[in-house]
């Protein structure tokens, strides 16, 4: 009886993955093209016309500099929690802190990054406020990310270096994180998809309704999630909104399926063969 919950479930899923999937191109798949693709918005209502491309931008350039900025610190902080802190109640704190972070609404890391970047610091609405706000968003997630992914290293890596008097540093350096990078690597793609996918951040720190596609880190950029939002909430064209949303469910799935490609095609190495 367990077994047919789990497979009916798993099966659940992907016939919702694949409804979705339908809709979107049954709805928005005529109006995907190269002009789509490569030109900025037109009409008399902003949308009506003309393409996405000022927007694919700007989202790429939002998740760029999300996760160059929370990467690190993420890497340094599972390091810490793995291989340094373990039980230590500073470990305990951290974790604690992180789990914590990771239930908090997105609207809410919205409006601190409004306040803090946009208002405090004033960088304005602009691309550096709603990038530095995304990493914010998806750091927590990246710690706990990487922080599994050092943990799932085999542990009779860390005992033979120590029995050998390999020094700590030399072991992470050289074994730990090369044996875990194709899962490191998974969770940056992960959390890249996580950060492309939000809305409210982005709202209240970056987005603008129209931007000629230039990117410059002190102005505000068009971005898919909000652009996708003023098409529906506007009612200016529900064909290309659709065509929009079918661009960026593309964009998740291909970073989804290249962090499972990664996982599986190099995870193995995680283990020591039997």
């Amino acid at each position: 009886m367990g077994k047919i919950c789990l497979w009916g479930s798993g099966l659940a899923v992907i016939v919702i993955l694949l409804f979705i999937m339908g809709l979107l191109v049954v709805r928005g798949g005529g109006v995907i093209s190269w002009e789509f693709l490569t030109s900025a918005p037109k009409g008399v209502y902003l949308g009506m016309e003309g393409g996405i491309f000022p927007a694919i931008i700007g989202t790429i350039s939002l998740v760029t500099i999300a996760t160059l900025t929370a990467a690190i610190p993420a890497l340094l902080t599972a390091i810490y929690l793995v291989e340094y802190g373990k039980a230590s109640p500073l470990a305990h704190v951290i974790n604690f802190v992180i789990q914590a972070m990771i239930g908090i609404p997105s609207i809410l890391i919205g409006l601190f990054g409004y306040v803090f970047f946009v208002v405090t610091l004033g960088l304005g609405i602009s691309l550096l406020a709603g990038g530095l706000t995304l990493a914010i968003m998806i750091l927590p997630t990246l710690v706990v990310l990487m922080r599994d992914a050092l943990q799932a290293v085999n542990d009779d890596y860390r005992l033979l270096g120590e029995s050998l008097g390999v020094s700590r540093r030399y072991l992470l350096q050289r074994i730990i994180l090369p044996v875990a990078s194709p899962h490191l690597l998974s969770s940056i793609l992960l959390a890249m998809g996580y950060a492309a996918g939000a809305t409210a951040p982005i709202m209240v720190t970056a987005a603008v309704v129209m931007s000629r596609g230039s990117v410059s880190l002190f102005n505000p950029v068009m971005a898919l999630p909000f652009h996708l939002y003023i098409l529906f909430s506007q009612h200016i064209s529900l064909e290309r909104a659709y065509g929009t949303a079918l661009v960026l469910v593309l964009i998740l799935l291909a970073l989804n399926l290249l962090s499972l490609y990664l996982r599986n095609r190099y995870g193995k190495r995680v283990a020591f063969d039997d």
